[in-house]
């Protein structure tokens, strides 16, 4: 099962796919090394074939979850003090 985010979430790369995906509306391949791993970026939309937009600092690309992980950590309201 795929990660749901939420828009304008940060995430951060887990592990490079084979290869990038140009969020343009005529999408393009790249290389992976465009990106590293551990890199952090904001989430700016969902895509079919469960891939994610991601604007990173050298641009925008699709991801699927799998590679990324949400940097946001939800804050845990029922702690016991």
């Amino acid at each position: 099962m795929s990660e749901e985010f939420i828009v304008g979430t940060k995430v951060r790369v887990l592990s490079l796919p084979p290869y990038l995906k140009t969020a343009d509306p005529m999408p393009m391949l790249r290389p992976p090394d465009l990106i590293q791993v551990g890199e952090e970026g904001i989430v700016l939309d969902r895509r079919p074939g469960g891939y994610w937009g991601v604007r990173f600092a050298k641009g925008a690309f699709l991801i699927d979850s799998q590679y990324i992980e949400s940097t946001d950590k939800p804050l845990e309201s029922d702690s016991n003090s």
